[in-house]
């Protein structure tokens, strides 16, 4: 199946939020949805957007394959985000949890060397 991937995030404080993903992301938003939905693009045809929805804020769960965790790791901590935990599993597959303010966990992976 061929498609975009649209991922999205509910919040409760949208700009709180932005900021928030700014940082973890490293950039400003892609593109501006509306007032209370923005959207990065992590990839071609890969895109990850934050909506202000109050009501379902804190229940996402969203998981990111990156080519370099470490490199990405490294980066976010130079913007004063760090992971709350750093998991290893069989095989050597790696993920970061983050947790954004309203405790949507978004997590980093990595494949082994």
């Amino acid at each position: 199946m061929e498609g975009h991937l649209f991922a999205g995030i509910a919040v409760s404080d949208f700009d709180r939020a932005v900021a928030w993903y700014e940082r973890l992301l490293g950039t400003p938003e892609t593109f501006r949805a509306h007032d209370t939905e923005y959207v990065w693009t992590l990839a071609e045809d890969r895109s990850l957007y934050v909506v202000r929805k109050p009501g379902s804020a804190g229940h996402g769960l969203l998981m990111v394959m990156v080519d370099d965790l470490d490199a990405f790791l490294s980066d976010a901590a130079t913007r004063g985000i760090e992971p709350e935990a750093v998991e290893t599993y069989e095989g050597g597959v790696r993920k970061a949890v983050f947790r954004d303010p309203d405790g949507n966990e978004v997590g980093f992976g990595g494949l082994p060397g």
